[in-house]
């Protein structure tokens, strides 16, 4: 049977839809969290979205976009994980004012301002660390930031154990989650959170983010490593 009659059988049609939703659940836990710290930082107002909302916004362009039936399962989930990396950046970008009133296209520009500061572009995509990573004291070197109190729950015991973090405990570990999620740039703390609540593996990472999967691997060491360094 051909594609095109692969996408006009109404059964394999069906089954194809099923494993949509099925690999749809996996989004859950990682898009949840991706709203929680932008909430958190007060980039979006609290409650405004949902992450069933976005998984859905998201299915629904990649299937406006057009697909391969036979997909396997694992290149699937990845494409819908870049399917929500997008939807979260439109997001980003469209809201107007966040809980202070400021303007979110500042917030992304002082996050840019940030990301350059600590990392370079390669190749246009790749991201390399910059010695300064070594100083995460959190003040940004004069950027104003919304840090926080982290107080979600089991996401809270799923990032420390992930960065090996046994030091931590109680409101200090509340403290520094808080500080290290308004410390990093969002395109880096997503890659942070991919790992974690997406439970996706470096090379997984390297294809939703087009970047090298060494310089994932660095990135995350050089964060559990300073991470470590400064828990009180």
């Amino acid at each position: 049977m051909s594609t095109i009659e692969r996408l006009n059988d109404k059964a394999t049609q069906n089954a194809f839809n099923k494993k949509v939703v099925a690999t749809s659940h996996q989004l859950h836990p990682y898009v949840k969290h991706r709203l929680y710290i932008a909430e958190s930082t007060g980039i979006i107002p609290k409650k405004m979205y949902s992450s069933s909302g976005i998984i859905d916004e998201s299915i629904v362009k990649f299937y406006e976009n057009g697909y391969d039936i036979d997909i396997d399962a694992n290149a699937l989930k990845l494409k819908l994980f870049k399917y929500v990396d997008a939807e979260l950046d439109a997001i980003y970008k469209k809201e107007a004012f966040h809980k202070n009133t400021v303007s979110t296209n500042a917030i992304l520009e002082e996050e840019l301002g940030a990301l350059e500061e600590h990392y370079t572009i390669d190749d246009g995509f790749d991201y390399v660390m910059n010695e300064d990573l070594d100083d995460i004291s959190y003040q940004q070197n004069g950027h104003k930031k919304n840090f926080f109190l982290y107080d979600d729950g089991d996401g809270s015991a799923s990032v420390l154990n992930a960065l090996d973090a046994t030091k931590a405990k109680g409101d200090s570990s509340k403290k520094a989650l808080g500080n290290l999620y308004s410390w990093l740039p969002l395109n880096v703390s997503n890659i942070v959170d991919l790992f974690i609540f997406g439970k996706l593996s470096f090379e997984e990472i390297s294809k939703v983010k087009n970047i090298e999967t060494k310089r994932i691997a660095l990135i995350f060491d050089e964060i559990k490593k300073n991470f470590n360094d400064h828990i009180e």
